[in-house]
């Protein structure tokens, strides 16, 4: 017999699914504003002077990463050597980057991370839902300068009276996603280690 109870059934809630695990962390953030989504990722950042010679490094850098694995199975102690120099070098790239632009005491902000997009604040209502934005994120420590194009989901009023800017990373390169997921990870260990 059926139960003509008048007990209101438990909405269905949906768990909130993520591909990325997320951290709060202090970046310096670049962003602009894009006029259309068809911009792509070289074109949104302009090409430098020095584009060339940062695809060159990178490509060598891989190819040392991937002689090291062999030296170190002949001699331990020249993979350990080279690959601590390789580690100076870089970190004077990261260097270099940052000296070559500057970031402004402002330009560093409280955002929520992770490899699929980020969080961020604003005192004024800029963006809205479906903006495109180029972003230029500076990571800390390591100095990493991952570069993304990035459409704005939602805008929501923060308790501060600004508004709160959640991106999802519509175009970023295998090389910096990986940069970021670095990042995570570190700030994990990190955090383990100081509880």
């Amino acid at each position: 017999m059926p139960s003509n109870s008048s007990h209101p059934e438990p909405e269905q809630s949906v768990p909130e699914r993520r591909d990325y695990y997320r951290i709060n962390d202090r970046i310096g953030l670049e962003l602009n504003k894009l006029p259309s989504a068809d911009i792509g990722l070289n074109d949104a950042f302009g090409s430098d002077q020095f584009d060339v010679l940062k695809t060159e490094f990178r490509r060598l850098d891989l190819e040392v990463r991937s002689q090291l694995t062999v030296l170190a199975e002949r001699d331990r102690a020249l993979a350990g050597l080279i690959k601590s120099l390789n580690g100076k070098l870089d970190t004077l790239e990261r260097i270099m980057a940052c000296v070559q632009n500057p970031l402004q005491p402002e330009d560093w902000q409280e955002v929520t991370l992770s490899e699929g997009g980020l969080a961020f604040s604003t005192a004024t209502p800029v963006w809205q839902p479906g903006d495109n934005l180029a972003i230029q994120m500076t990571l800390s420590t390591h100095l990493y300068q991952p570069r993304a194009i990035a459409e704005v989901l939602e805008t929501v009023p923060d308790q501060a009276g600004g508004t709160r800017v959640h991106v999802h990373f519509s175009q970023i390169t295998d090389g910096d996603r990986q940069q970021i997921a670095r990042h995570v990870m570190r700030w994990q260990i990190q955090q383990r280690q100081n509880d």
